[in-house]
């Protein structure tokens, strides 16, 4: 521990400290001295106020609301540390802003998630730690590279806990298959899916659902919730079909807009999310659950920083 104190440096930006400072305390350093403020006239200040030469630093700031304040902030700090020598930098993003805009969807659409792995590498990020891209191919969009953890591990092993029975994973969208068939796999369950349409940004229809969930435990699984549209219209349609008890689970809390009330409204018996995203106080409600990604990414923090396999934490 005492060499990795001092060649390992843990600091965080302002998005969520609260997570930074649970996995410094799983690996048992402190997180860096280093203060991230405003100037005046809203730019981003950032002092380091400790050495960080020769140091392997790894840099702790999902780019979650508001978005463009904590990328930038990330940004300021990569560039600070590298000036300062250290040896090497690896952005810690547990959630990855703009990631949904991956492709061209209509003419003239950017691909905003390719310019922000660009503008990351060019700030002097040397590898990439991220959670639960929406779309895996983003790794490709790095010249670095990315360590992609998988939420559902954690979300398996909160379930295989509660010994729920006759239960059934369903996939709100064709997209999600893979997951929930991971899910599924992993608690020994068989799947459904859930066929819909977009005919807007944000706005949902369900049109069918592929797979027998009547009478049984459903549990939905996403890698996002934002205005929670799209999982609570899945839920009032299975709950129609007959399902029993409704579960709803993501990696990402985005919860924007109306999502706490259509959660909160919805027939579901809980919400499971993790912490990448930092929840206030108004985003809490009774039927929400957090549980924590603190020891996951502090895990692959050892690895990287050892030189081990960060594949081996899923095997």
């Amino acid at each position: 521990m005492s060499s990795r104190n001092k060649r390992l440096k843990i600091f965080s930006g302002n998005a969520n400290p609260a997570l930074a400072e649970e996995i410094a305390g799983y690996l048992g350093v402190a997180v860096g001295e280093a203060k991230v403020t405003r100037f005046s006239d809203g730019e981003i200040q950032v002092k380091i106020n400790e050495s960080v030469r020769g140091a392997d630093v790894f840099v702790i700031q999902p780019t979650s609301t508001p978005v463009n304040e904590n990328l930038m902030e990330l940004l300021v700090m990569i560039d600070a540390v590298r000036r300062a020598s250290a040896r090497r930098i690896t952005a810690v993003l547990p959630y990855y802003g703009y990631a949904r805009q991956d492709r061209k969807a209509r003419a003239r659409d950017p691909i905003t998630a390719k310019l922000v792995a660009n503008i990351l590498t060019a700030s002097g990020a040397r590898r990439v730690v991220t959670m639960d891209l929406h779309a895996g191919q983003i790794q490709g969009f790095f010249d670095i590279p990315v360590d992609h953890l998988p939420g559902v591990p954690i979300l398996a092993e909160y379930f295989m806990q509660q010994q729920l029975d006759n239960v059934v994973v369903v996939s709100p969208d064709l997209g999600g298959v893979t997951r929930a068939r991971d899910l599924a796999e992993r608690i020994g369950a068989p799947i459904a899916i859930i066929d819909k349409r977009r005919p807007e940004p944000n706005v949902s229809e369900v049109m069918h659902i592929i797979g027998n969930i009547k009478g049984k435990q459903v549990i939905m699984i996403d890698d996002i919730i934002d205005t929670a549209g799209t999982i609570t219209n899945g839920a009032m349609a299975l709950k129609e079909r007959g399902a029993e008890d409704i579960y709803i689970c993501c990696t990402h809390p985005v919860l924007s807009g109306p999502a706490i009330k259509r959660l909160e409204e919805a027939p579901v018996k809980e919400v499971l999310v993790t912490n990448t995203i930092p929840l206030p106080e108004d985003k809490i409600f009774n039927k929400l659950k957090i549980l924590s990604v603190a020891p996951l990414l502090g895990e692959a923090i050892i690895r990287i920083h050892e030189d081990l396999s960060v594949s081996k934490l899923f095997d």
